[in-house]
């Protein structure tokens, strides 16, 4: 395929679409500078909403994502970025990971994909162990178990309609490249989210497939980030306004991938919170970790750009705001999140802390209430005010990435100097503070965007815009951005507080 540069020393234009939970955003990236002096300028052109949409099915209903409504809202951003942008080199996608699309055997989509936090996996995790042992896989696809893992929603779908036409099964990235170019890939980063794929050789495991009745079929040949999926299909090209080729470029579809790549680190002792709908906390290494310790710390060994392991455990994030914020509102008490986190400095710290992981609240629902209930189980005061329940879930958030951080550099034997917290979570001051108290570490917030910077920075490298390996990507990330740094002891300096917070949670 003929390859699209850009001459050394120009201005050179990326869109990335990065694709989160709650929303998705088409950013246009402009590499500037001269060699040594390059930088990355973000400008977002289409900000859309993403959710979950409840279908009744039967007597029930399942979660599904409106994957269609979501290529639309892709091309109308395509359009605007080549409208006020120009000609540009590529374009690169990323998302959340473990959902997918199944196409029958003309590649047409058998209905719009499952919501990963659908009830449908419930009790399949321990189906499948019952075929292969759980230590068993963790030694070879080093995944910690989450019930929504792309092997148990393949487990749970045995038997549909749906699955007996399928021919592939294509993770969201992939699916909309798919529609954008013709070309049905699977990218490693997210392929490693499936809990199908060997950490160690980066190979599908067809024989663990085949064991748990996944056909092997399905899975599409894989490709790593900086390959070029294929060039935007022509009728695609005319719908935007794009007059020139445009390639899709292969980039750390999970979005965790590409924030990592986008982490201003200076030096290889960071961990890592991508905090969003999701945290993710961990550290990057250069092989798994596939101990017995490790499965049993439930940490996973995603794949990251260039060889690299995201070693890290999920934890469930600013979903516990998101969710409370959207109760409040539902219920006809709508609350700013600026008046709210106000508010919730002012309450006592960590008088309230829960178990940010439990399964309880992984579901839609008035979240507010789960967190009482899990509160009064546990004999602590039960929140009065919107701002107290806040203040928990900061709190219970702050112990989360404590353990995790901590965990990460025990298992992996990787020291850890600095925390540096990446995407929405970054511009919530009050949660940084605690994050450096909790964890005793100094932390640096930013960038924001840290996905669709990560998500362009590989682009240019690929279009041979930029070179160099992941600390040369970051030293041109990090240029010019926005970051604000934190050291611990600012709120909770007594790491006996911590301590004790951690013991009520244990019981």
């Amino acid at each position: 395929m003929e390859a699209h540069t850009d001459a050394p020393g120009s201005a050179a234009t990326f869109a990335a679409v990065d694709l989160g939970a709650s929303s998705g955003r088409v950013i246009v990236g402009r590499v500037l500078g001269e060699v040594g002096e390059r930088r990355v300028e973000l400008h977002e052109v289409h900000r859309f909403t993403n959710g979950a949409v409840s279908v009744p099915v039967g007597a029930g209903t399942r979660l599904h994502w409106d994957v269609l409504g979501l290529y639309r809202e892709i091309l109308d951003g395509l359009r605007t970025a080549a409208r006020d942008h120009g000609r540009l080199s590529a374009v690169g996608i990323d998302s959340w990971a473990v959902d997918y699309g199944l196409l029958d055997a003309g590649g047409a989509l058998l209905g719009n994909p499952v919501h990963y936090r659908d009830a449908r996996t419930t009790g399949v995790p321990e189906r499948v162990f019952a075929r292969v042992p759980a230590a068993e896989l963790y030694a070879r696809t080093g995944l910690q178990v989450q019930p929504f893992n792309t092997v148990f929603q393949l487990v749970a779908a045995a038997g549909s309609a749906q699955l007996a036409a399928a021919r592939r099964a294509l993770l969201v990235p992939d699916l909309l490249g798919y529609w954008l170019t013709g070309a049905q890939v699977a990218e490693i980063t997210n392929a490693s989210t499936t809990g199908l794929l060997d950490a160690t050789t980066r190979t599908w495991t067809v024989d663990l497939a085949e064991r748990v009745g996944v056909d092997p079929a399905l899975l599409a040949p894989l490709c790593e980030p900086g390959a070029t999926v294929g060039d935007v299909r022509g009728e695609v090209l005319a719908e935007i306004g794009h007059p020139d080729p445009l390639p899709v470029v292969a980039v750390g579809s999970h979005d965790t991938a590409s924030a990592v790549v986008g982490v201003p680190a200076t030096e290889p002792d960071f961990a890592y919170i991508s905090c969003g709908t999701w945290s993710l906390v961990g550290v990057e290494l250069d092989a798994p970790v596939l101990t017995e310790a490790s499965r049993a710390a439930n940490f996973t060994n995603e794949l990251g750009v260039d060889g690299t392991v995201r070693y890290l455990r999920n934890v469930m994030g600013l979903w516990l705001l998101q969710e409370s914020i959207r109760h409040w509102a539902t219920a006809g008490e709508p609350a700013q999140l600026a008046d709210l986190l106000a508010e919730a400095a002012d309450v006592a710290p960590l008088t309230r802390v829960v178990d940010a992981d439990d399964v309880e609240f992984l579901a839609p629902g008035d979240m507010p209430a789960r967190l009482a209930a899990a509160l009064a189980r546990t004999g602590q005061p039960v929140p009065a005010t919107p701002a107290q329940t806040v203040r928990c879930i900061l709190d219970s958030l702050a112990l989360a990435y404590r353990r995790a951080v901590r965990d990460a550099s025990a298992l992996s034997g990787r020291d850890v100097r600095v925390v540096h917290v990446v995407g929405g979570g970054a511009r919530n001051e009050l949660l940084c503070r605690l994050t450096a108290d909790a964890t005793g570490l100094p932390v640096v917030a930013g960038p924001v965007e840290a996905a669709a910077l990560g998500n362009v920075l590989v682009q240019a490298r690929a279009t041979g815009v930029l070179d160099g390996d992941l600390a040369a990507l970051r030293a041109v990330g990090g240029r010019g951005q926005s970051l604000r740094r934190y050291e611990p002891g600012t709120v909770v300096a007594d790491e006996a507080t911590w301590a004790d917070a951690e013991r009520r949670l244990r019981g």
